[in-house]
């Protein structure tokens, strides 16, 4: 079962209670306090790892406890702190709090965790509250409670590319085809129930992921159909790939139904309608996909492409359009981290230059570039100044005349 988007509730665990314990040994007499303290709570952290693709184990539990921390015991000896628990969830997934709805953490890459609540501190022992005016403390702490959290975990698929389309547009056959994903196909609509990702690899040294999301209908952005719960897998996709059918089986038209996912798209998210995109005329072996094609042209001032999964046409060059695309993008983003970088180390170098300025002799020696700054004269310690600098065991003090030579 392939599962998404769950709510489930997360307590940490309680810290141990201190103790309240005196040392009774044989001829030791008023042996004093010996109470140790308890141990931390657990805390939970999610973390990504790749390798689970679903949160169908969120699904089944909605309820998880970390343990609590040991009480301390007598002897002075401390309770043993709980292990913290760890959960696993999908690369992509982002916590959200489900009470106030902001996002406490995208884990987008394998490897990123953060800690959603924390263990309760332990307590402490009467060990900790001996004093010269309170000899026998009969006192001690009890442990703090673990933080409590409803968050709600969404998964969104990690792929460059993202498959956009009407219901039976071919979305499925054209994974199948230039991917090894293997998604469910057949002749009529909403045949795919959830994302399907394939890794296509159009050279030895290059590869993407591709995602074909279900189909898109007109009201899927306001929760109509299946398009308004994996919208969101599109979200993460830096290139979409469109692909209109020129024959629907409901006689609809070609262009409208563009339309109506453009406008589905700018709806659910300005920002996801700005992403790049590529305009395919799925199944050109039908009659009329010509005439689709120069029609979606004229609308759109955007090259449109014609392919065809069940012959092969044009497949070979929409995948090295896809790959060259991508190649760009990834370049304008890395240019646009140096940017960043060499900004920052130019603010960095600037407010160092301010805080530590240079000396005239430093200035001196770097303007000449190869005498080093002068350094600062050694301390001589005083018997090694002076006139008692003159002092050795020819010159002995009955000798010294009192006048420097």
């Amino acid at each position: 079962m392939f599962v998404d988007r769950v709510e489930i509730e997360l307590r940490a665990g309680r810290g141990g209670s201190g103790c309240v314990s005196f040392r009774r040994e044989k001829y030791i007499p008023r042996g004093g306090p010996d109470g140790g303290d308890g141990g931390d709570g657990a805390s939970i952290t999610l973390e990504a790892r790749s390798g689970v693709n679903s949160l169908a184990e969120f699904a089944n539990r909605k309820f998880w406890r970390a343990p609590n921390g040991s009480p301390g015991t007598g002897s002075g000896c401390n309770g043993r702190a709980a292990r913290d628990l760890k959960l696993f969830v999908p690369v992509g997934t982002s916590v959200i709090d489900a009470e106030h709805g902001f996002v406490i953490k995208d884990l987008v890459i394998e490897g990123d965790s953060v800690i959603v609540v924390r263990g309760g501190k332990r307590g402490r022992g009467n060990l900790h509250f001996k004093s010269a005016q309170n000899r026998t403390p009969r006192e001690a702490t009890l442990g703090g409670d673990g933080e409590t959290r409803n968050v709600v975990l969404e998964l969104k698929s990690i792929a460059d590319v993202g498959l956009l389309g009407m219901p039976n547009a071919g979305k499925s056959t054209l994974l199948s085809v230039i991917s090894a994903a293997r998604p469910e196909i057949a002749d009529y609509p909403f045949t795919t129930k959830r994302p399907n990702i394939g890794i296509v690899r159009p050279t030895l040294d290059t590869s993407f992921a591709i995602a074909d999301i279900p189909g898109l209908i007109e009201g899927a952005s306001e929760g109509i159909g299946l398009g308004h719960e994996f919208l969101r897998h599109v979200e993460r996709a830096g290139l979409l790939i469109h692909l209109v059918e020129p024959t629907p089986s409901d006689q609809s038209d070609p262009l409208t139904n563009y339309r109506t996912i453009r406008a589905e798209l700018q709806n659910y998210s300005p920002e996801l309608a700005t992403h790049d995109e590529i305009i395919v005329v799925s199944k050109c072996e039908l009659p009329g996909a010509d005439e689709v094609r120069q029609s979606l042209a004229e609308a759109t001032g955007l090259e449109v492409r014609m392919i065809s999964s069940a012959t092969n046409q044009g497949l070979t060059e929409l995948v090295r359009e896809i790959a060259a695309r991508l190649d760009r993008m990834r370049r304008a983003t890395e240019n646009e981290t140096e940017a960043v970088r060499g900004m920052l180390a130019g603010n960095d170098a600037h407010i160092g230059s301010d805080a530590a300025p240079t000396t005239q002799g430093e200035t001196t020696a770097a303007a000449a570039g190869d005498q080093p700054a002068p350094t600062k004269p050694r301390r001589v310690p005083p018997h090694l100044r002076g006139l008692t600098a003159q002092l050795s065991d020819e010159n002995q003090p009955r000798d010294f005349d009192g006048q420097e030579p």
